[in-house]
């Protein structure tokens, strides 16, 4: 296992001095990308898109819960799949209710919507012992107009904000077999009672709300996964493509803490 370069202090002081300025310079343009999506257009909602949620049916402007913004997961679960994706699952375990209280100070809810029945989401939530709301899109067009659910009989394929015909001239086609479920994350603006669309991203994008990712980057080993650079610092760590655990898969390290 390749493991770091071992120095004096005044050394490693030397380089993780040079190393800050290039985070400073990360820092800055990261806040100037921020104002830049928050000077980013919106798009009304003018279709009437129903949920069923924990208070029966419920309608985007519904899943405000009076708050001015909305931030929703998309959680990746075929209707017929017992459970939601394994690693949205893990996503969603890393939701604490300080991070609820906080974005609620805010005038923001939290919310996660997948296309599974209510009647199977609304146990497998319970049973995670998760507080936010998950409502399901069952039935509706939700899911494939914010490309979430890939179907072609629905809708042409995008995810990511690139066509079919895009994946394929980069010998990505693999949409053999549909419909295909992906996750993603859509902020929305209400002004009374009027929702604006304001944000997608999907993929890799979703890191940026942090969680253990964003932790594991500051660390030696980071996230453990061979295509990091350096090379050689992926074992001993979850690989990609590893079976992830459900939250109630985990082991009770934490119980009485």
């Amino acid at each position: 296992m390749s493991l770091p370069e071992i120095v004096s202090r005044e050394e490693w002081v030397r380089a993780r001095k040079e190393l800050l300025a290039r985070e400073k310079e990360l820092t800055r343009a990261r806040d100037a990308l921020n104002a830049e999506r928050r000077r980013l257009p919106m798009v009304r909602i003018d279709k009437e898109y129903v949920f069923e949620g924990p208070r029966g049916r419920a309608t985007l402007l519904d899943l405000f819960e009076g708050r001015r913004q909305l931030y929703v997961y998309h959680a990746m679960w075929d209707p017929e799949w017992e459970r939601a994706c394994r690693s949205c699952s893990s996503t969603l375990a890393e939701v604490s209710v300080g991070l609820l209280r906080h974005l609620h100070d805010r005038a923001t809810t939290y919310a996660v919507v997948s296309r599974a029945p209510f009647g199977s989401i609304e146990p497998f939530r319970k049973e995670m012992g998760w507080p936010f709301p998950w409502y399901s899109s069952f039935g509706g067009d939700f899911n494939v107009d914010f490309h979430v659910t890939l179907d072609e009989s629905a809708a042409p394929i995008e995810y990511n904000y690139r066509t079919r015909e895009e994946f394929a001239a980069a010998g990505q086609d693999w949409f053999t077999e549909q419909p295909v479920e992906l996750h993603g994350v859509s902020c929305f603006l209400r002004d009374g009672d009027t929702v604006h669309h304001t944000y997608s991203t999907y993929a890799r994008g979703t890191e940026a709300v942090g969680g253990s990712y964003y932790h594991l980057d500051l660390t030696a080993l980071g996230r453990q996964e061979p295509w990091e650079e350096p090379r050689g610092r992926a074992s001993g760590g979850m690989q990609a493509g590893q079976r992830l655990p459900y939250p109630d898969e985990y082991d009770d390290e934490f119980t009485g803490r």
